[in-house]
């Protein structure tokens, strides 16, 4: 929602300041089909010629993902950290091997089937298991477990980043694009110079600068805010699974189970991070 409601603001500034100046709209809109054809259909394709079938896909996706709220919230989290107390106690109280059921098959588990927002996130609910099945099978030590989270944790961050990433690129490029437009309306500006009268050499310029002003606005004031917000949802989006690691790393370190909960509290950012009085009262509930 405010990323609509940021689009609309730098639209009705720019174009109601260039009104209020004395501007004539109709001289950008009748040049501004053409020169969006242009200048959208080169950055598209570009686009397209960078990118994969799958970046596509999660880029369009991406997109219309803004229009909705984060994937997590406080309660969300809230749940998580429950999910992991109450596996982290098993283990503390009846050894690792305990859990080995319930990673194995996590759909039919008494555990996490009481947290059906961890459930049905297949990628973070893969991500649990696979942290838990190392600790029950690999016999690994913190620092070797860490260095593995940290690689996954790596590969994910760049997998989840592609979409924003291609459309910062395309924010970048379309500046120059719209001065493409604008140097082949300045072309077609030349071959009437000497045959037009000076009026009409004037709006045939007016309209090739359109270009230049299109490219510009699109790719500052539209395509780029829509990268970095695409960015920072994924950033969000990611978070669980960093909570999931502190969590886990500080279990195999030998911390009891309420302060791994503790360390993977402390992660998140204010406006999401439970009362540490509130994860307490809601932890009780789950012995």
């Amino acid at each position: 929602m405010f990323v609509i409601i940021g689009l609309v603001v730098v639209f009705v500034c720019v174009f109601g300041g260039y009104w209020l100046a004395g501007g004539n709209l109709m001289v950008v809109a009748r040049a501004a089909p053409v020169e969006m054809l242009i200048i959208g259909g080169a950055a598209l394709g570009a686009f397209i010629a960078a990118n994969g079938p799958k970046v596509i896909k999660e880029t369009f996706a991406g997109v219309l993902g803004l229009l909705k709220g984060p994937k997590y919230g406080k309660a969300d989290y809230v749940e998580l950290l429950k999910l992991l107390y109450e596996i982290l106690m098993k283990i503390r109280k009846e050894g690792l091997m305990a859990i080995e059921a319930h990673v194995e098959n996590p759909e039919s588990s008494a555990i996490f089937q009481k947290y059906p927002k961890v459930l049905a996130d297949h990628h973070l609910l893969d991500f649990i298991t696979d942290c838990l099945r190392l600790m029950v099978g690999g016999n690994m030590n913190p620092h070797e477990l860490e260095a593995v989270l940290e690689a996954e944790l790596e590969t994910h961050h760049k997998e989840t980043h592609a979409a924003s990433h291609s459309v910062q690129i395309v924010a970048d490029g379309l500046p120059a694009f719209g001065i493409v437009a604008a140097v082949l309306g300045i072309v077609k500006v030349m071959s009437y110079v000497g045959r037009a009268p000076p009026e009409v050499i004037g709006m045939m310029v007016a309209a090739a600068l359109v270009g230049t002003f299109l490219g510009i606005l699109l790719g500052y004031g539209f395509v780029g805010p829509v990268a970095q917000a695409m960015g920072a949802r994924a950033d969000a989006d990611s978070k669980p699974f960093e909570l999931v690691k502190i969590a886990l790393l500080a279990s195999v370190r030998g911390y009891p189970p309420p302060v791994a909960i503790e360390f993977a509290r402390k992660q998140l950012f204010s406006d999401l991070r439970p009362g540490f009085a509130d994860l307490e009262g809601e932890l009780r509930g789950a012995r």
